[in-house]
């Protein structure tokens, strides 16, 4: 949650309010509590160190009932708990790489003695970590060879690195810390390969409890536990993927029993496929068709076809490597772009919008025929429509998506009286001139890109004399659109100097789109001359 959503709790004495009164020693008490809340936090999970070096990290006996209650991963516990259990493994993984990190930090400088120090507590916390994960589950076979091996090379880090405590002979301590840094490393890969097993091991439980399941909550708390493992990177996400999620996600999808976890399941499948591995599940299910027909339900709900336009948006992002997935999507390609400008058109929020466009604007640069069928249905009117109303596109971002498809269509010559027709030179002027309202650097980029992209249509649709003339006709309305805006609404850049770039950002359109015109008349002029 962002931090302008909290209220700024207010001191109740005269002594905590003259504290407050110094910035620093606000940033300093507000470091303090953080930091002691987290200890807190950690603390229930963590194994106390001196008493693990005094019994030699032999594991504490402790109830039964008990056990179940503070192991890792309880057995038979509730959604909470589930969710619990994934988070604090989480956790604990990452206490023990900084450990691990630590200490090639202090191999380097060569500080035996914290080497030593951080080597005995990291030993502690992968033990500790070790017996009561394989007291909570019945660990694979592979991963249990794992873990022999990890705790077996923790103790040799352990034994190791004691003897370079009782030395001052730097050859031996210069051969010790090259066979030290070897151990760390192979401790390293070995605990990752172990927590990517145990992960795994989690994530195909919860799987299993999406599959096997009848019960509309617990299908919906086990979709809930995966959609927040994808938000912890995107290594999770490829473990997510490889057990199987999109393939259990999508067999969600297609049963109408469940259409209320539809919208939940697709949130899931967008996330998952930010990896390679999401996508290639998708396709091998035909995950394509199965989106197609939530877009053109009339009676799904706009949230599942929101999140559908989302799934699409993300399979069709630039930024992934591989287009294979591409071809089965053409298929379906017009009863997607139909649905998704109807969805732009039909959309309550500015958040719907911004998904079916941002899918509508991925389409348009991997193939010409989108742009083609995006015209036939009247795109232009229904995006420049909604420029006009803000309870759709409220955001930098909405824009950008608009702005992007309007630049591809521009490439297409019966774009431009379309655009002519609906004032869009207007709407495309104005945008020229776009400027952040908050000072947040992504959305400053934001803008940038939506003047950028408005700048590039203006000059593809100035091939046309019409629209060279009514842009210069409303140039005016460039500079009302850089005047009278505060300094902090541009991030800070003086006014002088954003009105200055917006100007001569102007007269650059018009004469790109000036030499395109000539470039297109003397083509028509020479294909003119061959003809005849």
């Amino acid at each position: 949650m962002s931090s302008d959503r909290m209220a700024s709790p207010r001191s109740s004495s005269r002594q905590s309010s003259s504290l407050s009164s110094s910035p620093m020693s606000t940033r300093m008490q507000s470091l303090h509590v953080d930091s002691v809340q987290r200890w807190m936090e950690d603390l229930r999970h963590m194994t106390e160190v001196e008493c693990m070096c005094v019994l030699q990290a032999k594991p504490i006996g402790v109830e039964e009932d008990a056990q179940q209650g503070e192991l890792i991963v309880a057995v038979g516990a509730g959604d909470h708990v589930a969710r619990n259990n994934l988070q604090t493994l989480l956790r604990r993984a990452l206490v023990v790489s900084t450990e691990l990190g630590k200490m090639f930090q202090r191999l380097e400088k060569g500080r035996w003695q914290r080497v030593h120090s951080t080597a005995v507590r990291a030993n502690c916390h992968v033990r500790s970590l070790v017996h009561e994960y394989s007291a909570a589950r019945s660990t694979p076979p592979e991963m249990q060879k794992y873990e022999r091996s990890l705790l077996e090379k923790c103790l040799e880090l352990t034994n190791i690195s004691e003897r370079c405590l009782h030395t001052d002979d730097e050859f031996f301590l210069k051969s010790m810390r090259e066979a030290i840094h070897d151990i760390l490393t192979d401790v390293s890969d070995s605990f990752s390969n172990m927590i990517d097993m145990a992960l795994a091991n989690e994530i195909r439980l919860l799987i299993k409890q999406i599959d096997s399941s009848d019960s509309v909550h617990t299908i919906g708390s086990a979709i809930s536990n995966l959609l927040s493992l994808t938000q912890d990177g995107p290594q999770l996400c490829s473990i997510i993927a490889k057990e199987g999620a999109v393939v259990v996600l999508f067999k969600i999808c297609r049963q109408d029993r469940f259409r209320d976890l539809y919208a939940h399941a697709l949130r899931t499948v967008a996330s998952i496929c930010c990896v390679e591995e999401g996508i290639n599940q998708l396709d091998k299910v035909d995950g394509i068709l199965c989106l197609a027909d939530i877009l053109t339900d009339d009676s799904s709900v706009e949230a599942a076809r929101a999140e559908a336009a989302a799934v699409v948006a993300q399979i069709t992002s630039p930024h992934h490597a591989s287009t294979q997935h591409l071809a089965s999507f053409l298929e379906s390609m017009h009863d997607i772009v139909t649905a998704l400008i109807k969805l732009c058109e039909s959309a309550s929020c500015g958040e719907v919008f911004l998904l079916a466009s941002a899918a509508l604007a991925n389409i348009t640069f991997f193939d010409s025929m989108a742009c083609e069928i995006l015209l036939q249905l009247n795109a232009i009117h229904i995006l420049l429509e909604a420029c006009r109303d803000r309870q759709r596109v409220d955001t930098p971002y909405s824009k950008d998506q608009v702005v992007t498809i309007l630049a591809n269509l521009s490439v297409l010559e019966q774009c431009a009286p379309e655009v002519m027709q609906d004032r869009g030179i207007e709407r495309l002027l104005l945008l020229l001139g776009e400027k952040p309202t908050s000072p947040s650097p992504s959305e400053g980029a934001a803008c940038e890109r939506v003047q950028q992209k408005a700048a590039v249509t203006l000059a593809r649709l100035s091939r046309d004399p019409d629209v060279a003339q009514t842009a210069i006709q409303l140039k005016g309305c460039l500079e009302e659109a850089g005047s009278g805006v505060s300094r902090q609404h541009r991030g800070g850049r003086p006014p002088a100097a954003h009105q200055t770039a917006a100007r001569r950002l102007f007269p650059a359109v018009l004469q790109h789109g000036g030499e395109l015109r000539m470039t297109a008349h003397s083509a028509s002029a020479e294909s003119a001359e061959l003809n005849s």
